[in-house]
């Protein structure tokens, strides 16, 4: 093997090199990337469908003049009130991306598919609630101020 083969030889196994460590250098930096933007999606689709049921939350207190005992009791408010039977699918599709779909409303759109934690507090005037994302540090409201109703904690 004369040296000009030989050079190009190992010119060719260098740019195989190169072109290899390239792309591990690129993998290393687009994968992570891309699980940050799947998990802020992730969060802003629970947040979105928290916000849904807040304004749920609303809708049931204006017309109960009460905040519901848990979140079955919304359940029942939006499947037999005639307003919240015409407007829901408009109101509350916020919190999906295939359409409203009442029966996972309050449940979390992030793995495993928790149900939100609802809790009032019907000792204080006016009534206030907490709804918390079990699976992270989202909630909206508070059982002990009352200015912190149907404020979210990332507003």
């Amino acid at each position: 093997m004369d040296i000009d083969k030989r050079n190009r030889v190992i010119g060719l196994f260098l740019w195989v090199v190169i072109i290899g460590l390239g792309y591990v250098l690129f993998d290393s930096i687009w994968s992570p990337y891309q699980e940050v933007l799947e998990q802020r999606r992730e969060q802003q689709e629970v947040r979105d469908r928290m916000e849904s049921l807040r304004d749920a939350l609303i809708a049931y207190e204006r017309a109960n003049e009460e905040f519901p005992e848990d979140l079955d009791q919304l359940i029942e408010f939006l499947q037999t009130d005639s307003l919240m039977v015409a407007r829901r699918d408009s109101l509350f599709a916020d919190g999906f991306t295939n359409g409203f779909n009442l029966d996972q409303f309050t449940y979390s759109p992030r793995p495993p598919g928790n149900r939100f934690e609802y809790a009032r507090n019907d000792t204080l005037r006016p009534q206030i609630y907490l709804l918390t994302d079990p699976d992270s540090e989202d909630r909206i409201g508070s059982l002990e101020r009352t200015t912190m109703l149907n404020a979210s904690n990332w507003d």
